[in-house]
């Protein structure tokens, strides 16, 4: 999953319209924006194997501490903690939480049966990944339905923020279409040192949050 968690950033923006947009966007690729930094100590294990899903290259041997539902679930309760300290409304928390865990949930639908439970528990996943055009329709209109309800509450008076958002919805679909057309990794560490360029998507969101109105 990939679009999709974006679509759930938007689409949370219309639940807590007071919810930073940086946030909710960092929020929802939290655990992905945290994936590379485990792979590049070695607490965590991605292996390039062309073919293991029809969608990605990539093998998920060993990545408990991001992306089991348990640690998931902590992360969560750690971010809502981290917005209440900073002031930030409980349902600005909550929302924040709740978009967080999501991650595990879209993935839960995409991959494989290799998302663990609880570090070394047992693994699960949906394997929509093993269809090109199933995945591409499902994250497809998650993406469009979160657009719609996004501009049901967001105005974007300017070209600045139609930049801003469409540079940002523009990347993210043509990183996530070209999975699979694209050639493999070299290798972990190339993964993941691209993986950490998704610390700029939080980023993005703020471009974008200041560049539109949210109505009232």
């Amino acid at each position: 999953m990939f679009v999709g968690h974006l679509a759930a950033a938007l689409g949370a923006k219309t639940v807590a319209r007071e919810a930073p947009l940086p946030l909710l966007i960092g929020a929802s690729f939290g655990i992905d924006i945290l994936w590379p930094v485990l792979l590049l100590v070695g607490a965590e294990t991605v292996v390039v194997d062309p073919g293991n899903t029809a969608f990605t290259a990539l093998d998920f041997a060993w990545y408990p501490w991001s992306h089991s539902l348990l640690m998931v679930v902590v992360w969560g309760v750690l971010l809502a903690g981290v917005v209440r300290m900073a002031g930030g409304s409980r349902r600005v928390a909550s929302v924040s939480a709740l978009v967080l865990v999501s991650h595990w949930v879209l993935d839960w639908i995409t991959h494989g049966p290799d998302l663990p439970l609880w570090p070394g528990g047992v693994e699960t996943g949906l394997g929509l990944w093993h269809s090109v055009p199933g995945t591409l329709a499902v994250e497809g209109l998650l993406l469009v339905a979160a657009l719609v309800v996004f501009f049901r509450v967001v105005d974007v008076p300017g070209r600045q923020g139609h930049l801003a958002l469409w540079s940002l919805v523009g990347l993210c679909v043509l990183i996530w279409a070209s999975q699979p057309f694209s050639p493999p990794p070299p290798g972990t560490t190339a993964i993941a040192v691209v993986g950490l360029s998704m610390w700029l998507l939080p980023l993005w969101g703020w471009w974008i949050e200041r560049n539109v109105t949210v109505r009232a």
